[in-house]
């Protein structure tokens, strides 16, 4: 019986880290405090329900300069959320001198990303391109802004720089199944937007000179080519693969 209660107000607490930092019981929103504590959020949220130890979580929030109180600002911060998660603060746990949170399955946004590219690429791969396609579209509606925002940390910031990077990959594989459905016009203008945002990223170039073409535009296609050609071997010193 307590384990089912337990298992039960996991299922009702839920997380976003692929935008700011937010928790929720049900429909209803919590605090997450300051900046520091919702670091300390995030970097337990992106362990996977895995123990963080103290010198761990210090070397998160604050890198090579911590306070000298680090230690019992951590306490202080893992309290405030306890308070804030209400009946449900055993989902921050304790343990071995650190700290963990405790989850359902699908009750953090970027776990259902996952969920949804794996089943996307499984639909790719039996064929069924528009369903992967919807399932890519829905993975990337759960982004709202750039990931972990507002958080400060040398953590933070390598998560960010980490689903940053996965959100363009996500893009790039919902892009692709555009073009392959034969969606290439309204490809090209997101795609030219991206290519601007992300002028190195070949992967972007090579679907829009794709989608140029097969709308008929060669002469632009080669355009995106020469362009991407000359900035590789100005800012790389390579050619485009």
């Amino acid at each position: 019986m307590a384990r089912d209660k337990e298992q039960a107000q996991r299922q009702h607490m839920r997380f976003t880290v692929l935008g700011p930092v937010r928790a929720w019981r049900s429909e209803q929103q919590l605090s997450t405090g300051s900046p520091q504590q919702r670091a300390l959020l995030a970097a337990l949220l992106l362990r996977g329900g895995r123990t963080a130890t103290a010198p761990e979580l210090i070397d998160a929030l604050w890198g090579d300069d911590p306070p000298d109180a680090a230690v019992a600002a951590l306490r202080t911060y893992a309290s405030r959320l306890r308070k804030a998660f209400g009946p449900d603060s055993e989902v921050l746990a304790s343990e071995s001198g650190g700290y963990a949170i405790r989850i359902g399955l699908g009750a953090l946004d970027i776990d259902v990303v996952e969920q949804l590219a794996a089943e996307a690429e499984k639909a790719q791969h039996s064929g069924d391109r528009s369903r992967a396609r919807e399932l890519f579209g829905q993975a990337l509606d759960l982004w709202d802004g750039e990931p972990l925002a507002g958080v400060p940390g040398p953590y933070a910031e390598t998560q960010r720089v980490r689903l940053t990077e996965r959100h363009l990959s996500l893009v790039e594989a919902r892009l692709d199944l555009d073009l392959e459905l034969g969606h290439h016009a309204e490809a090209v203008s997101e795609l030219t937007a991206l290519t601007a945002a992300h002028p190195l990223r070949e992967r972007l170039r090579e679907l829009l000179m794709l989608a140029l073409y097969r709308s008929g535009r060669q002469a632009e296609a080669l355009a995106v080519y020469a362009d991407t050609r000359r900035l590789l071997a100005e800012e790389l010193g390579v050619d485009p693969c």
